[in-house]
């Protein structure tokens, strides 16, 4: 689905009309969202899109089952990384959910 998206996208008019540096960006976000969505199991990726989906007409227990899942992405650190990675300064680490090295 996302390559259809980036050929589209580059292929297309709109490719003319962005610059490169923002392509570049949207693909590396995208790269990055890949990295947080593959840490979900397949039928846990399977589940959190029917869920998605059906989002108005959850259960409790399907809306508790839900929040489990969006936890294992780790959305504040994608939110960090996405923002380190288009930042033009690098943000400290308790801003981008970077992990310390040891």
């Amino acid at each position: 689905m996302l390559s259809r998206i980036a050929k589209r996208l580059v292929a297309g008019r709109v490719a003319k009309q962005i610059p490169l540096y923002k392509i570049v960006a949207i693909a590396q976000v995208a790269l990055l969202a890949r990295r947080h969505v593959q840490r979900l199991a397949p039928g846990e990726a399977r589940r959190i899109a029917e869920l998605v989906r059906r989002r108005r007409s959850l259960t409790d227990a399907e809306q508790q089952e839900l929040r489990v899942l969006t936890a294992k992405l780790e959305p504040g650190a994608f939110v960090g990384a996405a923002a380190d990675r288009l930042s033009p300064v690098p943000l400290p680490s308790r801003l981008t959910g970077a992990r310390k090295k040891r």
